[in-house]
């Protein structure tokens, strides 16, 4: 590697809104976090679960006892 030309690469320490602290290395001097793997809901166990319904069916779900009162 050539001196000179590299930034300095030091210990510092990554803070989280939920108040966790990471210590790591990095180029910069202190960063912050938005979200961790303490607040995060994937780790958390706290995960929505995602409608595996699609489009036709949202839709025919929607309406159909509008088509019903249709037939009559």
């Amino acid at each position: 590697m050539k001196k000179g030309i590299h930034p300095n690469y030091e210990k510092v320490t990554v803070t989280c809104s939920c108040g966790n602290v990471i210590e790591t290395r990095s180029t910069k001097p202190g960063l912050q976090a938005q979200i961790c793997s303490k607040c995060h809901p994937f780790y958390t166990g706290k995960q929505r679960q995602i409608a595996k319904e699609g489009r036709i069916e949202k839709f025919k779900q929607k309406y159909k006892n509008l088509q019903k009162e249709n037939e009559k």
